[in-house]
C-alpha cells in the first residue's frame, strides 16, 4: 500500500468515526433541544435585522416539481417534509411505548395518559376564553395543546442530575400520548378536504411497507420509496402530510421477529429500535433545528410592534395556555384521577414533582407552530402573533420549570447525601426516618 493510499484509508476511517460521534451526540435529549433553541434564536434574531429581507427570501423560495403539485416554498416543505421524519421517529417511539413501555402496563400509564389529555384541554379552554366570540381566531383553539417532547426532555435533563427516573418516564408518557393527540387533531380538525382515491392508494402504499418491514426488508432502495410515496399520497389528500409519518412509524416491528412469549427485553427489541437508531440524529439533527430555524422568523417591528402583538388575544391565549392552561390540566386530571382511581403516583415522586413535569408540559414549541400554520394559513399577521405567543409561552414555561425542578434537584441531591450517613449507628439511615417530612 502506498503512502497516499494509507493515508487517504485513515482520513476515511477518521471521518467516519468523526460522523459516528457526531450521529451519537444527536440521540441525546440535550443535544437536541439545545440545537432546536439556537435554530429557533437565529431565525428569529435575522427576522428583526436589516438583512430581514435575505431570510425571507429563503423562507419563501419555491422549490418541487409542479407536475406533482409539490412545487412549495421551503417553509411548506419544512412543515410538510422534514417534520414527517420528526413524526416517524414520534411513531416508533409511540409504539415501542405501548408494545415494550410504560403504555403497554395500563395501572402506571394511566395517569400520565389522563395527564396528556387534560394537558390539551386546559389550554383548550383557556384560549377560547380569551378568544371567545371571535369565530376566526377561535380556529386556533389547538395551538397551545401540543407539548415539544424533544425541547421538555432537554430542560429536563440538564436539570435532572438527581431527580428520580420516574420523573422522566412520567414526562415521556405524558409528552407522547400528547403527540398522538396533537396527530388526530392535526388530522380531524385542520383538514379543509378529503380525496377519497388518494387515500385509499395511500393504504395500499403504507400496508406495502409494513409488509416489507415485518418480513425484515431493510434496504433503503425499497422502503424509501414506498414511504415517499405514501407521504405523497396522505399530502395529495388533503390530510396534512406529517401523519403519514406516525403512520409509517407505527407501522414497524417494536420486537423480533420469531422471539418468545417472554417479557420484552433488550434482547427483544428490533426493527423500531433500528430504525430510531438511524433516523433520530437526522430528525433531531437537521428536520426540527430547520423547522424551528424557518418557523420563528417573525418580524417583531421593534418594542411597539412586539407590545401591540403580546396584547392581542391570539398571542395571550396561547401564552396563557401553555403556561396556565397546561400546568392546571395536567397537575388537575393527574390528582384527581390518582384520588378518584385506582391509578397510583410512582413511589418515587411527589405531587410537587409533578407540578414540575405540568410546567414542562407548556414547553409546546414544534408542533404549535405547525397548528399554528394550518390555523390561520394565508394570515400573515396572526402567524405572527402565533410566533411570539408560542415563544413566549414556551419560554416561559421552561423557566418556571427549571426553577422548580432545580429546587426539587437540590432536595433530593441532599437525600441522596443522607442516606450515605448513619448518625444513631443503628444501622438505619436517618432519611428513612424522616424522608416524607424531608420531601
Amino acid at each position: 500500500m502506498t503512502f497516499p493510499e494509507s493515508r487517504l484509508r485513515l482520513l476515511s476511517r477518521g471521518s467516519w468515526l468523526e460522523a459516528r460521534r457526531v450521529a451519537a451526540i444527536l440521540r441525546t435529549e440535550t443535544a437536541g433541544g439545545v440545537l432546536l433553541i439556537v435554530a429557533a434564536a437565529v431565525g428569529l434574531i435575522w427576522a428583526n435585522t436589516p438583512w430581514s429581507g435575505t431570510y425571507e427570501a429563503v423562507r419563501d423560495f419555491q422549490v418541487g416539481p409542479e407536475a406533482l403539485h409539490l412545487s412549495l416554498p421551503l417553509s411548506a416543505w419544512a412543515a410538510d417534509g422534514l417534520l414527517a421524519v420528526f413524526f416517524f421517529v414520534v411513531g416508533l417511539e409511540l409504539k415501542r411505548e405501548f408494545i415494550a413501555g410504560d403504555l403497554r402496563d395500563p395501572r402506571r400509564a394511566a395517569l400520565p395518559i389522563v395527564a396528556a389529555v387534560g394537558g390539551m384541554v386546559g389550554p383548550a379552554l383557556a384560549f377560547v376564553a380569551f378568544n371567545l366570540g371571535n369565530s376566526d381566531a377561535v380556529k386556533g383553539w389547538a395551538i397551545p395543546t401540543a407539548t415539544d417532547i424533544a425541547f421538555a426532555l432537554a430542560v429536563l435533563a440538564v436539570v435532572s442530575s438527581h431527580l428520580p427516573t420516574a420523573l422522566r418516564t412520567f414526562l415521556l408518557t405524558l409528552a407522547v400520548v400528547d403527540d398522538l393527540l396533537a396527530v388526530t387533531v392535526i388530522a380531524i380538525f385542520y383538514t379543509d378536504e378529503l380525496h377519497l382515491l388518494h387515500l385509499g392508494l395511500c393504504a395500499i402504499s403504507l400496508a406495502a411497507f409494513a409488509v416489507a418491514v415485518r418480513l425484515g426488508i431493510r434496504s433503503a432502495w425499497l422502503l424509501l420509496p414506498l414511504a415517499i410515496l405514501t407521504w405523497w399520497l396522505v399530502h395529495q389528500s388533503g390530510v396534512h402530510a406529517t401523519v403519514a409519518g406516525v403512520l409509517l412509524g407505527l407501522t414497524v416491528p417494536v420486537l423480533r421477529q420469531n422471539s418468545d412469549n417472554s417479557p420484552p427485553s433488550s434482547a427483544h427489541r428490533g426493527p423500531a429500535e433500528q430504525f430510531d437508531h438511524r433516523l433520530r440524529p437526522i430528525s433531531a439533527g437537521v428536520a426540527v433545528p430547520l423547522f424551528a430555524w424557518l418557523a420563528a422568523g417573525v418580524s417583531i417591528g421593534g418594542m411597539s410592534g412586539l407590545v401591540e402583538s403580546l396584547t392581542d388575544r391570539v398571542t395571550v391565549g396561547i401564552a396563557v395556555g401553555l403556561v396556565c392552561g397546561k400546568a392546571l390540566g395536567i397537575f388537575a386530571t393527574s390528582y384527581l384521577a390518582a384520588k378518584l382511581t385506582r391509578a397510583e403516583l410512582d413511589d418515587d415522586l411527589r405531587w410537587i414533582d409533578v407540578g414540575g413535569v405540568a410546567l414542562l408540559g407548556g414547553i409546546g414549541f414544534t408542533v404549535s407552530l405547525l397548528i399554528g400554520e394550518l390555523a390561520f394559513a394565508g394570515d400573515p399577521s396572526r402567524e405572527d402573533n402565533v410566533r411570539i405567543g408560542v415563544l413566549v409561552g414556551t419560554l416561559l414555561a421552561a423557566l418556571l420549570a427549571t426553577v422548580l425542578l432545580r429546587i426539587r434537584n437540590h432536595a433530593y441531591r441532599r437525600i441522596a447525601a443522607e442516606e450515605t450517613r448513619d448518625d444513631d449507628n443503628d444501622g438505619i439511615p436517618d432519611v428513612y426516618k424522616h424522608r416524607s417530612a424531608q420531601r
